[in-house]
């Protein structure tokens, strides 16, 4: 795999994961609650994450996959790398890694289990969770853009 092609598909994916959601939660969020009842509103939310998650898993295996490429492959390994902005990167992902297993595995889980029983207000709460874990995500993610952006010029 060239640099080129392995950091085009790492860029392509960090557009996709973070920009899905910017969207979901600066824009879909808003208007569901705006125009749905909660009982509306939750499986639509199911069905959006259904479609998104997809994507999201593709993305973060991407990331992974072509950053660790990168980092063995353009700068010798971890020993290698003194870009202190790579390096503060690699560990955000990591963090928001974790952060959105967490959220496929149990509270999106347990969301997709309280619409299909009707259990809304068990369902308001577990999207309520989810909420809070995508905007930590989010934050991080467009934190990730400014420093891969920036951070060879600042130095972060």
């Amino acid at each position: 795999m060239s640099y080129s092609f392995a950091f085009t598909l790492h860029l392509l994916s960090a557009v996709i994961w973070v920009g899905g959601m910017f969207f979901a939660h600066m824009i879909l969020r808003p208007c569901a609650v705006e125009k749905l009842e909660p009982p509306m509103r939750l499986p639509l939310w199911v069905a959006v994450f259904g479609r998104f998650f997809f994507w999201v898993w593709l993305a973060v295996i991407t990331l992974l996959v072509t950053g660790y490429w990168m980092i063995f492959d353009v700068f010798g390994g971890f020993a290698g790398l003194t870009a202190h902005y790579i390096k503060a990167m690699h560990i955000i992902g990591l963090i928001m890694s974790g952060i959105y297993a967490y959220i496929f595995f149990v509270p999106y889980q347990k969301l997709k289990t309280a619409v299909a029983d009707k259990e809304f207000p068990t369902g308001g709460a577990l999207m309520n969770k989810i909420r809070q874990l995508v905007t930590t995500n989010l934050v991080l993610g467009l934190l990730t853009i400014a420093i891969a952006s920036g951070g060879k010029y600042i130095n972060v």
